[in-house]
């Protein structure tokens, strides 16, 4: 059963998701927050496993408490709920620590894919949308860490790739390996860089200049 804790200043959208949810048999909501500083609390008592977050509420904003949320419980997945595409508050929020976004007019279908998406840990919501989203916003370039450079060649390629959005099916067609592979190889390195995720990946290689286009 996946947990999920629905966080937005609308009632009626937060009700509209919690219906959405508790549709599914493979689905639970485990309560509603109105504010950031009241999703903090609840998912510390709740321990969610997908957050769904609004970035744009009173008290705390919803990037103020994924930074809290993924800090106190690494396992809880935040998804940012957005107004449009091109959103700053949302590149903000998945440089605290959201695993992606998406669009709050999504077909409830793509709602769903999003949270099992997230909550099996194994793919990413949107990772060409998050390098759209970091490439026009940019990102405060700083020097790589000492651990990119335990990367092996090979995964560094692989590195490359998926911080370009490619999904783990296209990455094993350029590369003419399987997909197993490229999920071994991916894997590998974001145990070596600290890294939560794919969509944490893309934000890596922004903020240290590793995408291989200009700035």
């Amino acid at each position: 059963m996946i947990r999920v804790l629905i966080v937005d200043d609308q009632a009626l959208f937060r009700g509209g998701i919690r219906m959405l949810v508790e549709s599914q048999a493979d689905m639970t909501c485990v309560g509603e927050a109105a504010d950031g500083a009241q999703a903090v609390r609840l998912a510390q008592e709740q321990q969610p496993d997908v957050v769904l977050m609004d970035v744009r509420m009173p008290v705390l904003d919803g990037i103020g408490a994924t930074a809290r949320i993924v800090a106190a419980q690494p396992r809880s997945r935040v998804v940012v709920l957005t107004t449009f595409d091109l959103d700053e508050a949302a590149a903000r929020a998945i440089r605290a620590g959201a695993s992606g976004f998406i669009l709050k007019d999504a077909e409830p279908e793509l709602v769903l894919a999003s949270i099992r998406t997230v909550h099996a840990g194994n793919e990413v919501i949107a990772a060409s949308a998050t390098r759209e989203l970091f490439k026009a916003f940019g990102a405060q370039r700083r020097a790589a860490p000492l651990a990119f450079a335990e990367l092996t060649d090979r995964e560094r390629q692989i590195f490359g790739l998926a911080a370009k959005g490619l999904s783990n099916t296209e990455i094993a067609r350029a590369e003419f390996v399987s997909e197993a592979t490229v999920k071994t190889h991916i894997s590998r390195i974001l145990t070596k860089l600290g890294l939560r995720d794919r969509v944490q990946l893309v934000v890596f290689a922004y903020e240290h200049g590793l995408t291989g286009e200009r700035a």
